[in-house]
């Protein structure tokens, strides 16, 4: 009897009544998992993301620890079974109270499935790979053929700098600030990448904040969108792009790394990586590469990517006031990205003889080719004969250089 007692009380059900906020994000994760698969919000990552956060808040099951990560650094010799240092305890009280309380002296950490395929978000290894599969599937076309798409990519970041000063002016620190900026990107692996870097306690609830609105652009973009612009500017038709040759395409990559990667060095791994797999399509060369960029590596790493990115949204951290605040300043960054995209194309017509519709500059968020797509279809609402699909491309793709430059100048500054 006394062997069942004890096996009964290690189970997760007698964990839960230590902690019953476990129940609320177990809820939480079926919620999300709803979105992803009924819904069909951003499936690909959100489910995996989804399901790593129920993995991690089951009690008992010793999958992901937090101490292993604490302080924005990876503590090597946990790692290696090294036991809890009263000095650790210390250090974690000043950020992390809550976890600090948990930790006892001697202590050693049995590392979980989730702790070892988290390194890969720690060190900033899957959100580069995923861009490389991100410039395998890329076409610069567009961009190249009307250079002033550059200008409406570059506008729409200005969601990124207001959102930082906004979080800033709540409260946050700077480092959490420009995580939290860097949702106005609409680029979910370099909101990663760059929380990874500056706030890695703030991970969780920026991925899913992020994600979340990706998959609401067709929703969130349209009524700002009509709100900036007459109906006689949304009716704007545009001229057709000029064909643009193999060698531009090939030269525009390693053109754009070495300008961006010399201007901003700390955007480099996730420019770097965009245009390699840029090169992998357009040189036509190394087809197998470039199949496994966009198909096996995309998906094998997405994988990785979503559970270990879910396992950081424990019930302490994301339980927090912080994390609702996050929800709502995401709403802001995509509004000032939407809007300084349109309002940047409206001020363009001013000087410009030939006209560009506003409604691409709200592509210049880089959710691909999402937000194209949302200019077609209200461009088209307001005149069925206008095709703004290509046009909206350029600003689109110069987004994800946008975001990813300025994730650079953020972890430069602020890192």
């Amino acid at each position: 009897m006394d062997a069942i007692l004890d096996f009964l009380k290690t189970t997760g059900f007698a964990l839960i009544a230590s902690d019953w906020r476990v129940l609320v994000m177990i809820l939480i994760s079926c919620v999300l998992m709803y979105l992803a698969i009924v819904k069909k919000f951003e499936p690909m990552l959100l489910l995996p993301i989804a399901f790593g956060m129920l993995l991690t808040n089951l009690p008992g099951s010793g999958m992901f620890h937090e101490v292993l990560f604490a302080g924005g650094h990876v503590h090597w010799d946990l790692f290696g079974g090294a036991p809890i240092t009263q000095e650790l305890i210390d250090e974690l009280m000043v950020n992390s109270s809550a976890l600090a309380q948990t930790l006892h002296v001697g202590e050693t950490i049995s590392v979980g499935l989730l702790d070892v395929l988290y390194l890969g978000v720690k060190l900033g290894v899957y959100p580069c790979l995923i861009f490389i599969g991100v410039g395998a599937m890329t076409d610069f076309g567009p961009l190249i053929a009307n250079p002033k798409s550059l200008i409406l990519g570059a506008a729409a970041q200005l969601g990124i700098f207001m959102t930082y000063v906004a979080a800033s002016l709540m409260g946050f620190l700077p480092n959490e600030a420009g995580s939290i900026g860097i949702i106005g990107g609409a680029d979910g692996p370099t909101a990663i990448y760059t929380t990874s870097l500056l706030a890695p306690h703030l991970l969780g609830p920026i991925a899913v904040a992020a994600y979340s609105y990706m998959a609401l652009v067709p929703v969130i973009q349209p009524p700002i969108m009509k709100a900036l612009t007459t109906k006689k500017e949304r009716q704007i038709v545009m001229k057709e792009l000029r064909p643009v040759s193999k060698t531009e395409k090939i030269v525009f990559p390693i053109v754009v790394t070495i300008f961006v990667s010399l201007l901003v060095p700390s955007a480099a791994p996730l420019i770097g990586a965009l245009m390699l797999g840029n090169l992998f399509k357009e040189t036509g060369v190394v087809e197998r590469l470039n199949k496994t960029a966009q198909n096996e590596l995309m998906n094998i790493v997405t994988i990785f990517l979503g559970i270990s990115v879910g396992a950081t949204a424990t019930a302490s951290t994301f339980l927090a006031p912080k994390t609702l605040m996050i929800i709502v300043m995401g709403v802001v960054a995509f509004g000032f990205g939407t809007a300084g995209g349109v309002l940047i194309a409206k001020l363009m017509n001013v000087f410009s003889k030939n006209k560009v519709n506003p409604l691409i500059g709200s592509a210049g968020v880089s959710a691909v080719p999402m937000a194209a797509r949302v200019s077609q279809v209200v461009g088209q609402k307001e005149n069925p004969s206008n095709f703004l699909l290509m046009h909206a491309m350029g600003p689109n793709v110069a987004g994800v250089i946008g975001s990813a430059i300025a994730a650079g100048v953020l972890i430069s500054l602020l890192g």
